[in-house]
């Protein structure tokens, strides 16, 4: 029989139970608040919330989800949802669901899903199991990221970062990324062409290529750069030089830019190094040009205002020689005098073919025999050196002023014959060539058939530098008294002048050899009638045209003692005006080339128009390049340089009347 609980045990029964209600009551209170703010948690949250069964049926979603994929929940409760897996990405899908399963956990996969629409979404899934209360496992809880657009902007970035690499690998120029200690982190293949470094070799290295005298002022460029950096993409943009690997000097345009980080303060820094040694070196080419045209025309205004003087001197002495008698003792006086006139000619004349003029009558000619010439004259007068000759059988005609070609050749025997004090061999040796684009693109000439001469000495030869300045005015190694350094200067204005090409090739210690090809021409070579040597006389009249009131007076007397009849004018106005009034007596025209008012250009062609038949020989100690050999070809008859002297006026006047 039961024991009937007495009062104060029912009252602490009641007062139990009232404590587990009012417990329970708290509990069912706190679960509800739980509920509620996971709830909260859940339906704010911005990423797609799904919970699922273990049998993989979807239970619930939060509002995120329809936001993202466009479902309802009451179009997907009770569902498996495999239909918005895309198929290539089911086989990583189901790994997942059965790691869930087995109770695993995964935080971060990257996959895809489809919406509503069909569209595709990228998603970040992280998912794991949930328990009761007695640990067994009863559902899965996904958590799903959009990174749709954050894989948009990852692939324009990567997108932008192969356009970039592609911008730098393709690029001509050398380019240089380096963190902000200065250490190189990508080099592009143009700057492993240019430098020769790779950078495996530079790893961890600075780049050794900065010249030392550079150093201070490059690094203040760069040191300003990162002082006053505010992100505005300045750049530091100089003309420098670097070494590369080989130890070579390249000039080089620098162009830096620091690179902007995340936080607005620079990372780094991108240098673009444009090689520009060769433009540099074009730029004074071109000032060597520019200054040499300028000497030039300088040269050639003296040499015509000094042959003029000359004429008057030599023409005086001619006269005086004339009449004087070798026994008389001032007879070799006057030889010595003349003897100095021609080498005041010969300066001149070097004068000349610096400033590219002097190139009077341009004719077809064989190259051999004006070599065989030049070299045996040469020859009689340095017997301590050996020639040796090699021409060409059937060489190509070349259409050149013989006088200037040989001036050319005994410029080269003299130079060769300076460099051996001691004696020594010169070869000279002629070449049919046929040249080509490749060979000449230095030399500003057009490629086809050429006459090749070469001169080569045994002597001391050159070193680089002095080679890079052998063709320069005024500049020579040789000491004072033995030489006024115009005569390569000279070689090189008239080998140009004759659309031609020269080049050196030396090394101290081996001797020099001097190349000069001339175009050949389809022209043949034109015999030289031969005349009686000496004075020769005449009797015709004859038209004497100059401005220069010295050269007519003493050019009158020169052609009154060889017995012609001399009118005189002094312009070409003038001229013209006597050869209408007297055009039948007239029977040659000796005009200077060079005159104010009307040329003599203008003047001949005003001439021949009122007497076609009418023989001019033109006469000149400087012309500008060209007209010479214009005037002869539009009908004057020959050309004399200025000085000349009694016996070579004679001869030339006779070549031309008794032509």
């Amino acid at each position: 029989m039961l024991k009937k609980p007495t009062y104060e045990e029912l009252e602490q029964r009641v007062k139990e139970l009232e404590t587990e209600a009012i417990q329970r009551k708290q509990a069912e209170e706190d679960l509800r608040d739980s509920e509620e703010k996971y709830r909260t948690v859940l339906e704010s949250s911005p990423d797609p919330i799904i919970v699922y069964d273990m049998d993989g049926i979807l239970i619930y979603f939060n509002p995120a989800f329809t936001t993202v994929y466009g479902l309802t929940l009451e179009e997907c409760v009770g569902k498996k949802m495999d239909n918005f897996v895309p198929d290539e990405n089911w086989p990583e899908t189901k790994m997942a669901i059965d790691r869930l399963l087995s109770g695993e956990s995964f935080l971060g996969i990257e996959t895809m899903r489809y919406t509503k629409k069909g569209d595709i979404r990228h998603v970040s899934v992280s998912g794991s199991t949930y328990r009761n209360s007695e640990g067994i496992p009863i559902g899965t809880i996904v958590i799903q990221r959009d990174i749709t657009e954050y894989k948009k902007a990852e692939k324009g970035l990567r997108e932008s970062e192969e356009r970039l690499r592609a911008i730098f690998e393709a690029s001509a120029d050398p380019i240089v990324v380096y963190d902000n200690q200065g250490y190189p982190q990508y080099l592009n293949p143009a700057f492993t062409q240019v430098f020769g470094w790779t950078l495996g070799e530079l790893e961890g290295r600075l780049i050794p290529f900065v010249p030392d005298d550079e150093k201070e002022r490059i690094s203040a460029g760069i040191r300003y750069l990162y002082d006053n950096y505010c992100g505005n993409g300045e750049a530091l943009r100089v003309e420098t030089r670097r070494l590369t690997k080989d130890g070579r000097t390249l000039d080089i345009l620098l162009n830096a830019s620091l690179i902007k980080g995340d936080e607005g303060v620079p990372v780094g820094m991108v240098v673009n190094l444009s090689d520009i040694t060769e433009i540099k070196r074009l730029e004074a080419q071109l000032q060597q040009a520019q200054k040499m045209e300028a000497i030039g025309t300088l040269a050639g205004g003296i040499a015509h205002d000094f042959n003029n003087i000359l004429m008057g001197i030599r023409g005086r002495i001619s006269l005086m020689l004339m009449d004087t008698h070798l026994s008389r003792p001032y007879f070799e006086q006057l030889r010595g005098m003349e003897a100095c006139v021609k080498s005041a000619t010969d300066l001149t004349k070097q004068l000349l073919g610096f400033a590219r003029g002097g190139k009077y009558e341009v004719k077809p000619m064989n190259l051999n025999e004006i070599v065989k010439k030049t070299s045996d004259m040469f020859g009689r007068t340095r017997k301590e050196i050996n020639i040796h000759r090699k021409y060409q059988k059937d060489i190509w005609t070349a259409e050149a002023d013989q006088g200037q070609i040989e001036q050319v050749l005994m410029n080269l025997f003299i130079n060769a014959w300076q460099a051996m004090p001691g004696g020594g061999d010169i070869y000279s040796e002629t070449e049919n060539v046929i040249v080509n684009d490749d060979h000449i693109k230095h030399y500003k000439a057009n490629p086809g058939r050429y006459v090749k001469i070469s001169v080569t000495d045994t002597g001391a030869g050159m070193d680089e530098a002095t080679q890079q300045r052998i063709f320069e005015p005024f500049f020579t190694t040789k000491e004072m008294g033995r030489g006024t350094g115009l005569g390569l200067a000279s070689v090189y204005g008239i080998v140009k002048n004759h659309k031609g090409i020269i080049n050196v090739y030396s090394k101290k210690g081996e001797g020099t050899t001097f190349n000069i090809y001339l175009p050949a021409s389809e022209s043949e070579v034109i015999k030289k009638r031969e005349l009686k040597k000496g004075v020769l006389r005449g009797s015709e009249n004859i038209l004497l045209v100059d401005d220069e009131e010295m050269i007519l007076d003493v050019v009158k007397e020169m052609l009154n003692s060889l017995g012609y009849k001399v009118l005189i004018a002094t312009s070409g106005k003038e001229a013209i005006d006597i050869c209408k009034k007297d055009k039948e007596k007239i029977h040659i025209v000796i005009m200077d080339m060079i005159m104010p008012d009307m040329g003599g250009n203008e003047t001949c062609y005003r001439l021949k128009q009122i007497n076609p038949d009418l023989k001019i020989l033109l006469s000149s100690g400087y012309a500008v390049n060209g007209k010479a050999t214009e005037m002869l070809e539009r009908g004057c008859n020959g050309f004399i340089y200025k000085p000349y002297n009694m016996k070579q006026l004679s001869e030339k006047l006779r070549e031309i009347l008794d032509s």
